[in-house]
């Protein structure tokens, strides 16, 4: 694959590129982001993308940046808080690819922050349905399709807020403790069954959220990793990559933070 130059995901992903040729892959939440760089490192490295997310804009736009670089994608809607819509899009990537190998449960949301005794329960709900329920609801599809397939790997984007807390994030650090509990269940439930499941936590990454913040309010959290700035989404992606390659075929049931140092503290 041939990639414009300034990107960075492929010009760090190149040294991969081929680990995962042949495979069919799925990213949720690959719209931008972290998201988007996995889907886009996925491709880089040889394999087949069903990009989902349910900004269909955002979307589209990282399957016109795949196959602007040489690579094949194809974008499916899917609202991970929903069994039907996760039912829905694991049967779209095997219709389009014949076969599902690879997914990278990415999609999460955040909610206003709030103490636990006045946290808006409806709020509640919607990070729980789709940061927790929504790998659930991906997994409870993608892992039949993986071992028809005659296995695989699934990734789960965790946080560092899976190992820690903050203050006025309750239900955001309820769920991503959920996936990594989650994701080690899955692990030790399909290990013998040629099936790998490890779990992501990202500290804070120079995301299109964090990128509208002022120089102020970005300060603290930059402040909080050791290695001295934000991390960048390529550089989430390029773990997600070696773990779902074969050259991780001994790593299951795994945590792995890429935070800056932060965790050490």
């Amino acid at each position: 694959m041939k990639f414009p130059p300034g990107n960075s995901s492929t010009q760090k992903g190149t040294h991969m590129s081929s680990v995962l040729q042949g495979k069919v892959a799925l990213v949720t939440g690959a719209g931008s982001g972290i998201g988007r760089a996995v889907a886009i490192q996925y491709a880089a490295a040889g394999a087949k993308v069903v990009v989902s997310d349910i900004n269909e804009k955002g979307g589209q736009e990282t399957v016109n940046a795949i196959k602007e670089a040489g690579g094949d994608a194809v974008f499916v809607r899917a609202d991970t808080s929903l069994p039907a819509d996760n039912e829905a899009l694991v049967a779209a990537a095997v219709k389009q690819y014949g076969a599902l190998h690879i997914a990278c449960n990415n999609a999460g949301i955040s909610a206003p922050p709030a103490d636990i005794g006045d946290y808006d329960t409806a709020n509640w709900d919607k990070v729980i349905g789709v940061n927790l329920s929504g790998v659930f609801y991906g997994m409870r599809y993608q892992l039949p399709a993986l071992l028809a397939a005659g296995g695989g790997a699934i990734v789960n984007m965790a946080s560092i807020l899976g190992q820690v807390a903050t203050r006025q994030n309750s239900a955001y650090v309820a769920a991503k403790h959920g996936v990594v509990g989650l994701t080690k269940a899955a692990a030790i439930e399909y290990a013998t069954r040629g099936i790998r499941v490890n779990s992501v936590g990202p500290g804070y990454i120079d995301t299109p959220l964090l990128q509208t913040m002022s120089d102020e309010a970005r300060a603290p959290l930059i402040g909080q990793h050791p290695i001295g700035r934000l991390g960048e989404a390529d550089e989430v992606a390029e773990l997600v990559v070696w773990l779902s390659s074969d050259k991780a075929s001994f790593v299951t049931a795994s945590y792995y933070a890429v935070d800056g140092g932060l965790l050490a503290q």
